[in-house]
């Protein structure tokens, strides 16, 4: 071989091998950007939203509700001519000043919201509003496939409820923390608005832990991703594609979408789940106190010319301390101000919400705080409603061992009453310790009417997560004379 010869060969044999780099490296490069979730976004750069979209939407179901209809008995207003027209009561019985008792059949109720399956065994979050009072739901997924689910718990306080259905494989969301999360950043909201299947909305994290007063554990991540009725209980997502909130609200004055949506973080998700999986019920910490932003508070003093310096702008500003409550136990004050707990930032109430609901009682945080301009920590134990760190599981009727039924309309005439509900059968428990006996009829417990079974039963779990669980049960014999008992829940 010439060398002329020998350098034709040498140049294909390096355009051939750099042909098979340049495939291998195409190759390589395309299976990466493939297999890699969407990336972070750059700065100045458009964000793709298309992997998390195809990776979340499997994951969020379309919820149905329907509340069947019931007869119920409703308290008619006495019409104020009756008397003067009827002055004798010679066209019926006179009411006596008391208002009319009638019974009319509700109408049967249908809704529907959206749901985020979190495990491939079939359990789903959702709102509390979008499951409350249902006697049927009916999930169906991103595939059509329908499925019935059953209300595994819920906790009014966070607006959120955990539902199961009877299913496997089924595809589950990944959960991040939200935590993690920063004002700004892209994030999807998914879910079925006015029941239009599998809808995708884009925006940013507009705020975080924001309130709005609505009496609740209140954190909510704010966005600018379009939330309507139907998105309740779906899914907000970050880029890839990741769980960080429970579609909760919007806030309009129209009811319709216009600017702001709110949910529900992943960090409360997330212990609401494990506490009604583990305890049925939430195992609610209280820090014990009352108070407001910081910044809130020197606008109001401000307002009322006081100029007052709190040695910091952000924190919580302490304005009540609970009687025999956590912060007390542990010597926090009127007028300190809450600026850390456990080591995390504290600028505003939200903030302080979302860190507290996290915990269980009996938690023990570490509360940095001012003083007088001081700075200083304390270590916290935190209490449950009853102010104490025992678990509080759903109380239900076998703790007062008894068999209960409504009365009929026979024994509403020989008693002269309207409701109640009889004492069948007495067995060891709460009841018998008390001595309430067989026959007994029962008609207020803590001063709400018993209509219904289902009444005794929501009576019996209000009281024992209050602070005084107890129940003051008020009735008649079957002579007919009056009698109560009071039944302690606790031991």
């Amino acid at each position: 071989m010439n060398k002329k010869t020998f350098s034709r060969v040498v140049i294909s044999t390096l355009c051939v091998a750099s042909l098979t780099f340049s495939a291998g490296a195409f190759i390589s490069a395309r299976a990466a950007q493939a297999q890699s979730p969407s990336p972070a976004p750059v700065a100045g750069q458009p964000v793709d939203l298309t992997y998390a979209s195809e990776k979340a939407l499997p994951c969020v179901v379309h919820i149905r509700y329907l509340q069947n209809s019931k007869i119920q008995e409703v308290t008619m207003e006495q019409d104020p001519f009756s008397d003067f027209f009827d002055p004798f009561g010679m066209f019926g019985q006179r009411n006596q000043g008391q208002n009319r008792k009638r019974k009319v059949q509700t109408p049967k109720k249908e809704g529907s919201g959206s749901g985020v399956i979190i495990s491939s065994d079939g359990y789903i979050v959702t709102n509390n509003h979008v499951v409350e009072g249902a006697d049927e739901l009916t999930i169906t997924l991103d595939d059509n496939r329908e499925f019935s689910a059953r209300i595994i718990g819920t906790d009014p306080a966070t607006d959120l409820a955990l539902i199961k259905v009877n299913g496997n494989n089924l595809p589950a969301i990944t959960i991040a923390s939200s935590d993690d999360i920063k004002v700004g950043e892209w994030c999807l909201a998914i879910g079925h608005p006015f029941n239009l299947r599998a809808t995708v909305t884009a925006g940013i994290i507009s705020a975080k832990a924001r309130t709005l007063g609505q009496n609740g554990v209140e954190s909510f991540i704010q966005t600018d991703a379009a939330i309507n009725r139907g998105n309740s209980g779906g899914a907000l997502v970050n880029v890839k594609g990741e769980l960080i909130g429970i579609n909760a609200m919007l806030y309009s004055e129209t009811g319709s979408y216009v600017g702001y949506g709110f949910a529900i973080p992943t960090t409360i998700m997330n212990k609401v789940v494990d506490d009604i999986k583990k305890y049925g019920s939430v195992q609610r910490a209280l820090i014990g106190i009352q108070g407001q932003d910081v910044r809130t508070y020197l606008d109001v003093m401000k307002s009322s010319q006081k100029e007052v310096d709190l040695g910091t702008n952000d924190g919580v500003y302490i304005a009540n301390v609970v009687e025999d409550g956590s912060a007390q136990e542990a010597g926090l004050q009127e007028g300190d101000v809450i600026t850390a707990v456990d080591g995390h930032k504290v600028t505003k109430f939200g903030d302080l919400t979302e860190i507290i609901a996290t915990k269980r009682p009996g938690d023990k945080v570490k509360i940095d705080y001012i003083r007088k301009k001081a700075k200083k920590s304390v270590e916290v134990t935190l209490k449950n409603e009853q102010g104490n760190t025992k678990v509080v599981k759903d109380a239900d009727m076998d703790i007062l061992g008894a068999v209960v039924r409504d009365i009929n309309e026979k024994e509403k005439q020989d008693l002269d009453i309207k409701y109640g509900l009889k004492v069948t059968k007495v067995m060891n428990g709460k009841f018998k310790e008390r001595g309430i006996p067989v026959g007994f009829v029962i008609q207020t417990v803590n001063e709400t009417p018993m209509k219904t079974v289902s009444d005794l039963s929501e009576a019996v779990k209000a009281a024992n997560k209050s602070k005084d669980p107890v129940l003051i049960i008020k009735g008649l014999y079957p002579s007919g004379k009056k009698e109560y008992f009071t039944v302690p829940l606790s031991e």
